[in-house]
């Protein structure tokens, strides 16, 4: 597929200057506006990256470019019904879903760093089964879409709907920055979206199993992730 920009042929300078100039001019738009911005500009080399929490940004993406490629990370300590859910996504809807896994399975983690890495460096373990994964899984794309959205906590509330990822050199696209979980909780109803079971069993945000608690009343929906820790984020996006 020929893009409008040949992103694949730009600049990372070049990438940048656009991405920043999208973030600016597709602030109020819609997310399926920013979408089709995506789409149109980078065709087959953008790609939504998904958690397998709910299915909003793959279902969003669907209706602007069906069969768009949804990459899943596997990092081997997923809750069953993550699982679930990805499988779900993959036999229901027009997407194409990827799963990255890390070099090294659980037991070869242990074996060489020893048992439970995710409660003695944390931040190890998430680079090694998250950050490294993606990174060479999206080594094939010039732009990359997540669910981001700036009321999930302090550390999101500056998030752009398109910017610039510096450490990967690509366009990073967040359609439902300024969303709010009750955007996100109509859309679920009103396109009957999969959403990952254990949101409806107490938790706020959804990742590794050893790394995951359920919420405490008053607590913000990423607070039972590395609960106790000064940790807030896998590194992924940043």
């Amino acid at each position: 597929m020929t893009t409008a920009q040949e992103p694949g042929t730009a600049t990372p300078a070049g990438l940048r200057a656009l991405a920043e100039q999208a973030g600016r001019d597709l602030e109020d738009a819609s997310a399926l506006d920013i979408l089709t911005w995506a789409t149109d500009t980078f065709g087959e080399r953008f790609c939504v990256t998904s958690s397998m929490e709910d299915a909003v940004v793959a279902h969003l993406a669907a209706r602007v470019r069906p069969g768009v490629d949804v990459v899943f990370l596997d990092t081997g300590y997923h809750f069953p019904e993550t699982i679930g859910t990805r499988d779900a996504v993959e036999a229901v809807m027009d997407v194409n879903v990827i799963t990255l896994t890390p070099r090294l399975t659980v037991a070869e983690q242990d074996a060489e760093h020893g048992p439970r890495l995710h409660d003695r460096d944390p931040d190890l373990c998430c680079a090694m089964r998250k950050v490294e994964p993606l990174e060479e899984g999206l080594r094939g794309y010039a732009a990359w879409a997540t669910g981001l959205r700036r009321d999930e906590s302090p550390t999101r509330a500056d998030t752009p709907v398109v910017g610039w990822d510096e450490k990967r050199q690509k366009v990073k696209v967040s359609p439902i920055a300024r969303w709010t979980q009750d955007d996100v909780d109509a859309y679920v109803t009103e396109h009957g979206v999969l959403t990952n079971p254990l949101l409806m069993d107490g938790y706020g945000s959804v990742g590794c199993a050893p790394c995951t608690r359920r919420l405490l009343d008053g607590e913000d929906a990423r607070a039972g992730r590395w609960a106790g820790r000064t940790k807030t984020e896998c590194g992924l996006h940043g």
